[in-house]
């Protein structure tokens, strides 16, 4: 061999060396931070700081595939934690991580084809980004230079929930954090279960098997010490949950109190909840906590009002004060139909409650809550609510703070061990039984006694009767005086100082029923005072179907009526001022709709959504509005939206849905198909009216009376076409700027354009409406919208036969419907 090949030989042999040096061993070298043009492939991992966690490439099982994920660094077992490319798992051991100067994570195959990406919110903003693994086990992509967060593991969870992640919604991204199961060991694709937060009435945790139809089993809510529906936990040394609500979000999650201590909590593959901590004696993992361990834990197992206790024989009886409504399927084990109060009516001097001590306390999915008060005035609130059913601290450390208020039945209560931080007190209303026995005593000692005047008090009445028939023939409007007792009447003098003689300057607006004035209370409380119009043809009938339907509704999103006037010709309705008048004062001008930002337009969506889910489910009797409007949402000082005007509203019975009229009612451009051409009238109908409402929120033009120079579709139409077109974030109003959140707007507008579906059976009712909005409920594609084409030509009028129409005259009347 000579010389030269000798040389060169070396040569080569010295470059494999530097090579494997600076190359293979510093990709290889422990880092927690990786860059742009650092890839991690295959036997690469990126370590915390501390070396708690590890990101890297892994088997599982006899499976030949590939995964990415987060582990933990030093447990013999190798537990991941959190799953890239959960669904698409590589093919081959050629995989490449990469992350591009847009601050996108990119997980490339042999072909360098991406199968897997973090999808960053904010491409494009930051140019100077990294990766970099955090010893709470977070991936994250930051901006080198400013800190700033692009993207985060955290906000998109697995089957695993470690200290520091939120479970929960963020408002502002339009995230929604969640558990979800593995389908198999070998096989981390998403499973049948999930573990997830529901925004329905007080935040409470849930967790379900998706497809099935068992009801979810509940973890509930954090009540400062536990969760009301986790019995056996104690307090510990480990760790510390917590439930926080903002504005911005509402998430649980919990924080490590000791950080020498390893812990997680596992959704598995049977759908159980476990809390494991890693023994460092023996080198294990040790079950911490399990979440459902018997049958009490299935969902409203004991019926309503019935508590389930795992430690009796049988396990479920009726709480005190309660007795089965059916006892023969109660004594045969079948507690399903639940309880009922032992004497349903009430004396004279209403209802009472009673204290049940050491509870999980009911589902609070339609409850009404308020952070801010003491437990006395929660107490009263409740007693003048003729809905509200029970009451409880939200906040049960030291003397207890908040207000948490039920209506409807209670369901899903159980006794919780002596002690236990599960278990709560509860405030229930109860029928006054003794008041009622001593009302009876005293009513047959009084009897013989009435007998012997009962003549002369049939006299007296008649004549009584033939007076006041008499006065009331002078006055139409006072035969209809009489009113709920419960409703306060305010005097003509007091309304007239109010409102300061009815001053054009305090004078709101002008609707239907008449005027809207401004008053002020001598006691300094503001009013909204609306005065039936003596001309107006709408009146008498609507102002006595108004007090009739809304004098003892509460809830948070519909306008509260304080009381009523009548006297002389004078009719008017007394209501709750709202400081920024109606949503239409906003959205529809062109300056005020610059102050309506996004987040505020979300809220009132979502608002309104629940206020029309009370009227039709949750209240006593199902009320239909139909004239839901833009000017009939009244929105406060905080801009929370409240639904007023019932003066065309229907009461339905429960098993009552639908009915037919042969006067449409309501405004043009709410007004649903079915309901315009053949006069039938159902739930359904205010869902149109509602999905009307959501596209005007959204894109901030009318329906009625929206133009496009390229076609001659309404508001819906236009929708529509660019649904169809896959251009719908082209709807938004341009008042908005950048200020919206994109997943909040697709989903906003495909919900609107499901509830305008042509045929009312496609509409969704309005549980479904609220699931979908909080990107809970799944997202069928909607069909064509009703009524989307507007007649070109003013001139040329329908075929169609239609009822006699009465449109709302705040908008316009008319005696003939045209189609449009």
């Amino acid at each position: 061999m000579s010389t030269v090949e000798v040389r060169s030989n070396r040569m080569e042999l010295l470059a494999m060396i530097w090579f494997y040096c600076c190359v293979v061993l510093k990709t290889s070298s422990a880092t927690d931070t990786m860059f742009p043009n650092q890839p991690l492939k295959d036997g690469d991992t990126l370590v915390s700081e501390a070396e708690i966690f590890e990101l890297a490439f892994f088997g599982l099982g006899n499976s030949t595939s590939r995964y990415l994920g987060i582990r933990y660094k030093h447990v013999p077992d190798s537990t991941i934690v959190w799953v890239a490319n959960r669904e698409v798992p590589l093919a081959d051991r050629i995989g490449v991580l990469k992350i591009n100067d847009r601050g996108t994570l990119q997980l490339l195959n042999l072909r360098n084809t991406s199968i897997w990406s973090s999808k960053s919110s904010k491409p494009g903003t930051n140019m100077n980004p990294v990766a970099q693994l955090l010893d709470s086990g977070n991936l994250v992509i930051r901006d080198d230079i400013s800190g700033d967060l692009i993207w985060q593991s955290f906000d998109h969870p697995g089957d695993t929930w470690l200290p520091g992640m939120k479970i929960g919604v963020d408002r502002v991204m339009g995230t929604k954090r969640r558990l979800t199961s593995w389908k198999t060991s070998d096989d981390p694709s998403s499973g049948s279960y999930s573990v997830w937060m529901d925004n329905i009435g007080y935040p409470q945790l849930y967790t379900a098997e998706d497809g099935s139809n068992m009801q979810p089993q509940r973890v509930g809510y954090w009540n400062g010490l536990g969760f009301t529906g986790l019995h056996g936990l104690e307090r510990n040394i480990f760790y510390a949950f917590d439930f926080v609500s903002t504005d911005e979000e509402n998430y649980y999650n919990f924080t490590l109190l000791d950080s020498s201590y390893l812990t997680r909590v596992r959704l598995d593959q049977q759908g159980n909840v476990l809390q494991f901590v890693w023994d460092k004696t023996d080198e294990k993992w040790r079950v911490y906590m399990e979440l459902f361990v018997d049958a009490c834990d299935r969902y409203a197992v004991c019926g309503s009002y019935g508590s389930c206790n795992i430690n009796n024989a049988p396990a479920c009886a009726c709480l005190q004060g309660f007795e089965p409504k059916l006892p023969m399927e109660w004594s045969i084990a079948d507690w399903s139909n639940g309880c009922k109060h032992k004497i349903s009516a009430t004396d004279e001097n209403g209802e009472n409650f009673r204290k049940f001590t050491n509870l999980k306390l009911p589902d609070s999915r339609y409850s009404w809550f308020d952070t801010t008060i003491s437990l006395e005035e929660c107490g009263k609130l409740c007693a003048r609510n003729g809905y509200c059913t029970a009451y409880a601290n939200i906040d049960v450390r030291g003397s207890g703070s908040g207000c948490l208020q039920w209506s409807g039945e209670l369901f899903d209560i159980r006794d919780a061990p002596e002690g236990d931080v599960s278990g709560q007190d509860i405030y229930i209303k109860m029928s006054n039984t003794n008041n009622l026995i001593h009302k009876k005593k005293k009513s047959n000692t009084n009897l013989k006694v009435t007998m012997s005047i009962v003549f002369a008090v049939a006299l007296l009445g008649f004549a009584l009767i033939l007076y006041a028939w008499r006065k009331l023939k002078k006055s139409h409007a006072n035969k209809n005086k009489k009113q709920d007792s419960d409703l306060p009447l305010f005097s003509l003098s007091k309304i007239i100082k109010a409102t300061s003689n009815f001053s054009i300057h305090n004078k709101l607006g002008q609707g239907g029923f008449g005027a809207v004035y401004k008053g002020v209370l001598d006691e300094g409380g503001e009013i909204a005072v609306k005065r039936l119009s003596k001309t107006s043809k709408q009146g008498l009938v609507e102002f006595q179907n108004e007090v009739k339907c809304i004098a003892k509704l509460q809830h948070r999103n519909l306008v509260k009526l304080l009381g009523y006037c009548i006297q002389g010709e004078e009719m008017m309705l007394i209501y709750e001022y709202m400081s920024n008048k109606s949503l239409d004062s906003f959205l529809f001008d062109e300056n005020n709709s610059l102050l309506l930002n996004w987040r505020q337009r979300y809220h009132i969506i979502n608002g309104i959504a629940r206020g029309l889910l009370y009227l039709h489910q949750d209240s006593r009797l199902r009320i239909i509005h139909r004239d839901l409007k833009a000017s009939n949402i009244l929105l406060d000082s905080n801009m929370n939206p409240k639904i007023s005007d019932f003066g065309l509203a229907r009461m339905f019975k429960e098993y009552e849905t639908e009915a037919n009229t042969n006067k449409v009612v309501g405004t043009l451009g709410y007004i649903s198909p079915e309901y315009a051409a053949n006069g039938l009238f159902s739930v359904k109908s205010d869902v149109f009216s509602f999905g009307v409402l959501v596209l005007e929120i959204v894109s901030g033009k009318k329906n009625r009376g929206f133009s496009h120079q390229d076609h001659h579709d309404n508001l819906l139409g236009h929708a529509w076409r660019l649904y169809k077109e896959d251009k719908p974030l082209e709807l938004v109003d341009t008042a908005l700027g950048d200020s919206w959140v994109v997943s909040e707007v697709l989903q906003s507008i495909h919900v609107g354009l499901s509830c305008v579906q042509q045929h009312a059976d496609d509409r969704p009712i309005m549980s479904s409406v609220i699931h979908m909005l909080s990107g809970e409920g799944a997202l069928p594609p909607p069909q064509p919208p009703g009524f989307f084409t507007q007649v070109p030509n003013p001139e040329v009028k329908s075929n169609l036969i239609m009822p006699e129409v009465l449109v709302s005259v705040n908008e316009v009347t008319i005696t003939q419907f045209d189609a449009r």
